[in-house]
């Protein structure tokens, strides 16, 4: 299938690239700080918490922060990695030569979006190893670590749809970065107003499926908001690229 071969492209390019490095280091620090000062605060509290009945434990009070932490640290992230996706073969004019290659333009979304999406697995699977580490002096609720992997890894699929559908509609990939990044940020405060469509804004928050999800609650809501919210976006740059690819 030539989106794999396409995505494989994509992936060595990342890697090719100081950024994507820069970007891996940059978080495994930042969240590796953050959670050591959770396993900081959960050492202070276990004293107070010992004799409670359904007390938090270890994957509420460290794994769970952590990603959510993650969560919104990979929303700054994203916009970084999916910038250059589309819009710098716009910007270096080389976009034609992919749409006089004998493959789709659904192949080519699907190429450009699994090589930074597997490039995102690559980050979650890092920071999955830090409440890994903590089996070896403890346990961890497996279920709700679980969620909290699922939730991470469907909350970057949709980010990277959104940043990929925003590439393909910008000249730059500044501009392109800049825009994904105000999607994000809107799509998750969209509920904060508090008004009258507020049940409207709150099912199109990617925060409170995220927060849902991070609790342990894995619903089929919340799944198929995040479902629905890839595909829109994937659907959405193929139609931008085929677009194009009619008014050459």
């Amino acid at each position: 299938m030539m989106a794999l071969v396409i995505a494989g492209r994509e992936l060595r390019t990342l890697f090719l690239s100081p950024l994507a490095w820069s970007i891996l280091g940059v978080i495994q620090i930042i969240l590796g700080y953050m959670f050591l000062a959770q396993l900081d605060y959960y050492v202070m509290l276990q004293a107070r918490i010992a004799g409670m009945e359904d007390a938090p434990g270890v994957t509420d009070l460290i794994a769970v922060p952590l990603f959510g932490n993650a969560g919104v640290i990979l929303l700054l992230v994203t916009p970084l990695l999916t910038m250059r996706l589309i819009s710098e073969e716009r910007r270096n004019r080389t976009l034609s030569l992919l749409f006089t290659a004998p493959v789709s333009m659904t192949e080519i979304i699907l190429g450009k979006y699994l090589g930074v999406f597997a490039f995102l697995l690559i980050m979650v699977a890092m920071i999955v190893l830090m409440p890994l580490s903590l089996l070896v002096g403890g346990g961890l609720d497996m279920g709700k670590l679980a969620a909290g992997i699922i939730a991470l890894v469907l909350l970057l699929a949709g980010f990277a749809a959104v940043g990929l559908y925003m590439s393909a509609l910008a000249s730059q990939p500044t501009i392109a970065a800049v825009s994904t990044f105000g999607a994000l940020l809107l799509l998750w405060i969209i509920d904060w107003t508090g008004n009258s469509a507020g049940g409207v804004l709150e099912y199109l928050s990617i925060l409170r499926h995220y927060e849902s999800l991070l609790k342990g609650l894995i619903s089929t809501t919340d799944l198929i908001y995040f479902l629905l919210f890839t595909l829109t976006f994937l659907v959405l740059s193929v139609h931008r690229l085929d677009n194009d690819r009619l008014q050459k």
